[in-house]
């Protein structure tokens, strides 16, 4: 590692995406993604498809008994 950088021709901001979106990645256990990956084959859809359906499940019915 150099003791000094030149910075003087640098851009701020080259790479920055104000619009990009951060898809956080989830970590099944290996038991429920199986489950899930068979749901998901059997039904011809991708799995989060099927999780994003669960947690909309789980959302309604935790809004219902509020």
């Amino acid at each position: 590692m150099k003791q000094d950088y030149d910075f003087s021709n640098a851009e701020r901001g080259k790479f920055y995406r104000p619009n990009a979106t951060l898809n956080l990645p989830v970590y099944l256990d290996e038991d429920v993604r199986d489950y899930l990956a068979g749901k998901a084959k059997s039904k011809n859809v991708e799995i989060n498809d099927i999780v994003n359906d669960l947690l909309r499940k789980d959302i309604a019915l935790i809004e219902v008994m509020k």
